[in-house]
């Protein structure tokens, strides 16, 4: 397993695997037992630019290139990735403390949108539209934007990069990845080692391990990328959307959120409680679609609680290789220390844990807690790991105030058994996303995906990458010739 890690620790820069030359090394660590997987020398602004410049290069052969012979790069990533599956799950259980489970997860989804890549290739349509003019014909072209920069988070680093890699790759971009420093092997270098095997050609994806402490905003203000897609935190989100509209570019943002949820009088209880414990504590509840409150009608507010409690109280906690393991590690101690404080605070504001959880180096136990004032600050905040607030309301009226009082709008949930009840509930929500009799936590391929207020900008999956990862560009054509005025 080392050795996947230490070939892979290095840049990546238009076809060449080299060392950085920055005075500095990430040290990329296991965060459940601690172990030094690799150590990578950080890129430079220099080499940023480097790639950036190599991207440039190779993208307008790229763009012009059959779609039909990109689109096969993307069949063979597919294959190579169901090759080495469980080489890829190892890893991720070894970088990011993923369970097994969750490794599944991910690379299910992966797969899902590496096969939507390949159809994306095809999907580019131009139109002719009419004009007022005699003789004139107005054609629109849908093109690439040329180069786009990618930053992806640590939660789940191989998705998502390749959510946003392969299908600005598809439509004939160049891309520059610059992963977390957490993950910078599944979310960086082990991207590139399976397009470089796909044959994908040199200089089209770049990958650049490095730190703002080294960088500072060159790879968001560099002139190259005309698009930037961030997924991470809303407080860095709304820095890379300033850097990018003060130098005319378009951010693509999926940010955090605060999701709900909610529980009627005639919701399903046992079924609410399975939506709701995965909803909150899937991957350490490090998903910015998790389930950070639960809100349940008064009326069933105490049956519900004691099944969730319950089942709450069998999820192991532990070493993510342990296939019986539920909550493995969270990323690092200061995200482990920040989740003992949000107890903490909650606790001493008067709330009643339920369950609380002991931390022990990463490992954060679940907490469950209930009681919280109202107007709690931990209640308008995202709270990525494995603590849930048990919120009990009196009526839809409430509850639908309570769900929209955050200043996110990402995910959600509501159960009921009247489906139109449901739907009616999820259409007064502010929120980008919300499912009925289902959990908080979905991603699909073809469906926009994306948020309201501070949880992001723009949408990504199927049609919608068209919208982020191209641009329109009319070209008029005057057949006879056109009268002017002087």
């Amino acid at each position: 397993m080392s050795s996947c890690f230490t070939d892979l620790a290095q840049q990546y820069i238009d076809g060449e695997w080299r060392p950085g030359t920055g005075s500095w090394d990430i040290i990329d660590f296991n965060p459940y037992d601690g172990e030094k997987l690799a150590s990578i020398t950080i890129a430079t602004v220099d080499e940023v630019d480097q790639a950036y410049r190599a991207a440039a290069r190779a993208q307008k052969e790229w763009a012009a290139t059959n779609a039909y012979a990109r689109r096969a790069v993307f069949e063979k990533a597919l294959r190579l990735i169901e090759d080495r599956e469980a080489e890829i799950s190892e890893m991720i259980i070894a970088e990011l403390g993923g369970t097994r489970l969750k490794a599944a997860f991910e690379l299910h989804l992966a797969k899902e949108f590496l096969r939507e890549a390949v159809h994306l290739a095809l999907r580019p349509e131009g139109r002719i539209i009419p004009s007022p003019v005699d003789g004139k014909e107005n054609r629109v072209y849908r093109v690439p934007v040329g180069v786009v920069g990618v930053i992806s988070p640590f939660n789940f680093p191989f998705l998502l990069s390749l959510k946003s890699v392969a299908p600005a790759l598809a439509l004939g971009n160049a891309v520059v990845l610059k992963p977390h420093q957490n993950t910078p092997i599944v979310g960086g270098t082990l991207v590139a080692q399976l397009f470089e095997d796909a044959g994908l050609p040199a200089g089209l994806l770049n990958v650049v391990v490095t730190d703002i402490a080294e960088i500072g905003d060159a790879f968001i203000e560099h002139p190259i990328p005309k698009v930037i897609s961030f997924t991470g935190s809303d407080k860095v989100g709304r820095h890379v959307a300033t850097v990018c509209a003060s130098h005319f570019k378009r951010s693509v943002l999926e940010l955090g959120g605060n999701s709900a949820l909610v529980v009627l009088d005639d919701a399903d209880l046992d079924y609410a409680v399975d939506a709701a414990v995965f909803s909150r504590y899937v991957h350490q509840g490090q998903v910015c679609m998790a389930a950070n409150r639960v809100l349940i009608d008064r009326t069933v507010a105490d049956a519900f609680t004691e099944k969730f409690v319950a089942k709450v109280k069998t999820l192991k906690a532990g070493d993510p290789s342990d296939p019986e393991t539920v909550i493995g590690p969270v990323i690092n101690s200061s995200q482990a220390d920040a989740l003992t404080g949000v107890v903490e605070q909650a606790v001493a504001e008067g709330a009643t844990a339920l369950v609380r959880g002991t931390t022990t180096d990463n490992l954060v136990e679940p907490s469950v807690l209930t009681g919280l004032p109202a107007d709690s600050a931990l209640l308008q905040q995202e709270i990525f790991g494995p603590v849930v607030f048990l919120v009990p309301f009196d009526g839809e009226e409430e509850a639908v105030r309570l769900v929209n009082d955050t200043p996110y709008g990402l995910s959600g949930a509501v159960h009921t058994g009247d489906i139109e009840r449901g739907v009616s509930f999820a259409k007064r929500i502010d929120t980008g996303m919300f499912h009925v009799n289902d959990g908080t936590v979905h991603d699909e391929p073809i469906v926009p995906f994306g948020g309201e207020k501070h949880s992001g900008v723009g949408r990504l999956n199927g049609d919608t990458m068209l919208d982020a990862f191209t641009t329109l560009k009319w070209i008029s054509v005057q057949h006879g010739r056109s009268g002017f005025p002087f």
